[in-house]
Order: C-alpha cells, then structure tokens, then sequence
C-alpha cells in the first residue's frame, strides 16, 4: 500500500499520531512512520495480515484488494468519498460480497497452514523426519480493542509405521491495550532471544509500551522446555521441566541498527533422566533439581545494503552443568553465540521470490530450551553452521531447503562431542 494511501485512509478513520492500538503485525516495527495508522486500521478490521503474522506493507495492492478495503472502512462509517468514487468500479463487481460477507468477515476470520517437512539425520546421530502438520488458525474480533487468536494443530508422523497422528488446540489468547499498554495473554506463542532461546508456546502473558523505544516483559508457565532434550550421548531420555519464566526487554533504533537488550529468568527446575551423567543405571526415571537459569541477552541487528540484513545476538546464562550420582560436577558452557546474513527472502504473495540465509552458533546448554532452528542440536549445547534457501512456487506455497552441520558439546571426560547433521525440507502452504 502506498504512503499516501495509508495516510489518507487513517484520516478517514480517524487515526491521530497518539492513537493507542495493538500492532498485530511481526514486520512493522514501532518506529515506523506509519506504525500508528496500520495499528489503527488493523484493530479497526479494514487491514488484514497474513497468516504467518506479517503486513508486507512493502507489496504492491491490486485494484480489488483496495477495493475491499476502502469497502470496509465505508461499512464502519468512515469518510471514504474521494477513494469511493477512485475505486467505483471494482467496488460495484464486488458488491454482493460487500453487502452480504465482510460484516461476518471483521467478526470472525479463518484461516488455514499445511506443512509437509522431510529430514534426514547423519553423522553420529541417524534416523529421519518425516511429517504432516496442519493448523487452523480462528481470529475474532471482542471489540474495538480486543481480538481473539484460536489455533488447532494436527501432526501426522510418517517416520514410524504406525503413523503416530496428534492433534491439539496450540494458541487461544487475546490482544489489546490497557491504557497505553499492548497486552497478550493465554496460552500464547514466546519467542525469545530471536527464537534462539526459546520458539514455542506458553502459558502467561506479555505486556509492552512504547514506540520507538519499547520497554516489554512477560510471566509464563512454560509447555515445551524440553524440547531438543532426547536420547544421546552417555545420556539417555533425558528431559527438562520448569515451572515458570519471566523476563523483560528494551529494544529501540540507534541510527541504522536495531538493537536490544534483556533479562530472563527459568525457575524451579528439575531433570529427568534414566542414565547418569556419570555412567549411572537407574532402574526407572530420576529426578535431579535444577538451579533458577538466570540469562542476561543482547542483540542488534542492520541492513548491510538493500536486502541484506546482519543479526547478532549474545546471552550469558548462570546454568554451568550438572551434579552427577557420584557428586562430581559437570562443567558445560554458560554463554551463546549466534551471527546470522540474510538475504532477501521468499513471500507467500510473490510467485518467484526467494531468499538465501546462514547462521553460526555457539550456544552453552542454558542458553537453549526450545529452539527455532529445524536441525538437531542434542542435550549438552552445540556450535555449527546452518544454511538454507526459500522459494515460492506460486501464491502462498514456499518451500524450504536447510542444511545445518552442528557439534555437541563435551562435558568433562565422561560426554565426548558428538556430530550432528541434518538436511531439512518443507512445502508450506497457507489459506
């Protein structure tokens, strides 16, 4: 949508400078000129997003598309004159949608992701995924200031011949503002640290003010921080659980890079495993309790040149190993490293549109609990490379090709270092 459009239909709808609303979109961030009017627009429901959360204000619009959107500002009482009588034809072919559709549209929308992904797991680790997952994803709209974000999953496992299918509901929170607040709360997605940390849902809320410099913090009750904990190594089965989390984090715009900076905490934790970190048998499941995992995080991230962008993000975490059967400490590491180059990248709207990605990382064991990667990165922390390529085939099918060559990391003489690799692959397809 161009600026100038933007503008003109924020006035229509009365959208002011200092006009409070819940931005719903990942890609438009708070220091943006137009960060207000889309928010605005959006709560209003004139201005929809995709499914994967993103505006792609940067796209161009069709006659229809605008059509429909100056159809819904005029259905919310908006003065929309000049783009009625610009858009008059194409706002007349869709009339009958118009009239008798888009009231029940701003109530409820639905919408819908397939993925098929295909990995193969090689060097010290070995086996593959292969995997079917859908979802569902219901949008409701409460009232001026509240919406409402429902999610069903159905997995299907094809790696094993029973074919192990699961579904359940992921997502169920609302969106809105207190005051000058923008709240989030329910069973909710948490992304942390980039996904580094943490990629996953969880049970709480998140809350944040401001524009250019925002100020957020969250209180959770985590669902899947064992995720990447799995049999390996001198270490078999072996899980994590904590009982909440928290944190907060400043981010804002210093010249041409967006930076960051933060505080988490993992508390009240145990361990579960059947083997020692010492060699240990147990006849069933051991209970070992964790100390708190306290994380302090910094990151940035800027546009090298047009389409290229560099990220970087650095935590340091207070978890330094465990205490085995025997008494005996095992040190690992207690920071994490992670430098990422992008270019451009796939859009589910623009056939033909690509992107190329790489990643370095050196991440201690309490820097990771649910990552957002696709390879396998073991139980004791691991560095390595990724690379990757996106590609849309046609509107709203990209497929994905990833290849992350990854090493565990040893612990005391008793855990070696152990290699992981793993050739990951997807076709996703939205509605």
């Amino acid at each position: 949508m161009k600026k100038s459009l933007v503008l003109a239909m924020a006035m229509a709808m009365g959208v002011t400078a200092s006009a409070y609303a819940a931005n719903p979109f990942s890609d438009v961030p708070a220091g943006h000129w137009a960060y207000d009017s889309v928010a605005k627009l959006a709560a209003a429901g004139v201005i929809d997003g995709y499914p994967d959360r993103k505006f792609d204000g940067d796209q161009l619009m069709t006659r229809y598309e605008m059509a429909q959107i100056v159809a819904k500002a005029m259905a919310k009482g908006a003065d929309v004159d000049m783009l009625a009588a610009e858009f008059a034809d194409e706002l007349d072919t869709l009339g009958v949608r118009v009239d008798r559709l888009e009231k029940k549209q701003d109530a409820v929308k639905i919408t819908g992701q397939v993925r098929y992904s295909y990995a193969d797991y090689d060097g010290d680790i070995g086996g593959y995924h292969n995997q079917l997952r859908s979802r569902i994803w219901v949008q409701g709209q409460v009232n001026d200031d509240w919406t409402y974000t429902g999610m069903l999953q159905n997995t299907q496992d094809f790696a094993n011949e029973k074919g192990d299918e699961d579904t359940k509901f992921q997502r169920a929170y609302v969106d809105g503002r207190i005051g000058g607040v923008d709240m989030r709360a329910g069973r909710l997605p948490l992304y942390l640290v980039n996904g580094n940390l943490y990629d996953t849902r969880a049970d709480g809320f998140v809350a944040s003010y401001g524009n250019n410099v925002k100020l957020s913090g969250f209180y959770v009750k985590p669902t899947d921080a064992d995720k990447g904990f799995a049999k390996f190594a001198n270490a078999d089965t072996i899980t994590a659980d904590y009982d909440e989390a928290f944190g907060v984090k400043v981010e804002g715009e210093l010249g041409a890079v967006k930076a960051n900076a933060g505080y988490i905490v993992f508390q009240d934790g145990d361990a579960f495993y059947n083997q020692g970190w010492d060699g240990t048998v147990f006849d069933k499941t051991t209970d070992m309790n964790l100390n708190d995992d306290k994380i302090w995080h910094i990151g940035a991230a800027t546009e090298l040149m047009k389409d290229v962008e560099l990220t970087a993000d650095y935590m340091h975490s207070s978890f330094d190993g465990f205490t085995g059967a025997n008494g005996k400490h095992y040190k690992m590491d207690d920071d994490g490293w992670i430098a990422g180059l992008s270019y451009k990248g796939a859009k589910a709207s623009d056939p033909g549109s690509y992107g190329l990605y790489a990643k370095y990382y050196d991440q201690g064991r309490g820097t990771v609990f649910a990552h957002t990667m696709n390879g396998y990165y073991g139980t004791t922390g691991f560095d390595g490379y990724m690379v990757g390529m996106n590609y849309t085939f046609a509107k709203n099918m990209v497929g994905a090709v990833e290849w992350y060559d990854l090493d565990s990391k040893a612990v005391g003489t008793d855990i070696g270092k152990q290699s992981m690799k793993t050739l990951w692959s997807q076709m996703m397809i939205t509605f």
